[in-house]
């Protein structure tokens, strides 16, 4: 595995310059062929491809990755480029950027708002000619200001540039989970339909109190873009979403007296009582007790 631990190290794999230390702009049609092969980054990365060419895989899954395409790496991620071993001439262009420049920062406070960092396969962004124009434009005010001369302004206006690529970004993931709105559908049709046997199976007792991760895994998508589609589509978390089902299952069960509230919440996924009354409290504003007392 090869790991792209520096900015310049990744620059000179593709026969590019290193205009800075920190951030580059990568032209990949100026690399030679090289094999294809897995690889970590130490840094972030946007990167568009001009043409399909090869599948990328981040843990075990694919990339929907084709031309006018656009994925983002954060530090750390393995990702394994298909067929290993096999020649191939890179395409596109990589805008590379080391966590250093934008400590201190307001998007070095927010960076993790950018979900789309941590998204999988078939999360990729897919552009329209007029958004790719603008990601264009983007990168080419980076690449003007990244090969001037550094002085006391060039780190403000450098992570201002990339900062306004991020929130495009946002803005054109938007668009598309509308565009793309009778997919998501169905992913939330199964999404609830998974909820409701997951709450009214054995599951809630064997497993505890679901999980965002779980039903994300169960349905093939990273857990951020499975929240942001959730969040979409329902106007709510997917967290809040559960939660709301949770509670509307522990309402019902709590007018049956026959049981003590202690054995409802260990059939609500509980491992303490006390984890139920103080959750139930919180989003219902009466404990357990109180509630149904009110029967």
């Amino acid at each position: 595995m090869i790991i792209y631990d520096t900015i310049k190290k990744y620059s000179e794999t593709f026969n590019n310059k290193t205009l800075h230390p920190l951030i580059n702009l990568v032209d990949l049609n100026k690399s030679a062929p090289l094999k294809r092969t897995k690889f970590m980054l130490g840094f972030y990365a946007i990167i568009i491809k001009e043409t399909h060419c090869g599948d990328l895989r981040y843990g075990n899954k694919y990339y929907d990755y084709a031309k006018g395409t656009v994925v983002f790496f954060a530090p750390g991620q393995v990702i394994t480029n298909e067929p290993e071993g096999e020649l191939h001439q890179p395409y596109g262009k990589a805008l590379i950027f080391h966590p250093d420049l934008i400590k201190g920062t307001s998007l070095g406070k927010q960076i993790h708002d950018y979900s789309f960092f941590s998204y999988q396969s078939n999360e990729a962004l897919h552009l329209s000619d007029r958004e790719r124009e603008i990601v264009n434009t983007c990168f080419g005010n980076i690449t003007t200001e990244i090969g001037q001369n550094i002085d006391r302004h060039s780190k403000k206006l450098i992570v201002a540039n990339l900062e306004l690529l991020l929130k495009y970004c946002l803005r054109f993931y938007d668009r598309q989970f509308i565009t793309r709105e009778h997919v998501n559908q169905g992913v939330i049709e199964q999404f609830e339909q998974l909820l409701n046997e997951y709450l009214v199976g054995d599951q809630l007792k064997t497993s505890g109190v679901p999980t965002v991760a779980y039903f994300a895994d169960q349905l093939h998508l990273s857990a951020n873009y499975f929240g942001d589609l959730v969040k979409k589509e329902t106007g709510k978390s997917a967290l809040e979403y559960i939660q709301m089902h949770l509670i509307d299952l522990a309402k019902e069960r709590i007018f049956d007296t026959s049981k003590s509230l202690s054995e409802i919440s260990y059939e609500l996924g509980f491992k303490y009582p006390q984890h139920f009354t103080r959750f139930f409290k919180q989003k219902v504003g009466v404990s357990p007790n109180e509630y149904r007392g009110l029967n």
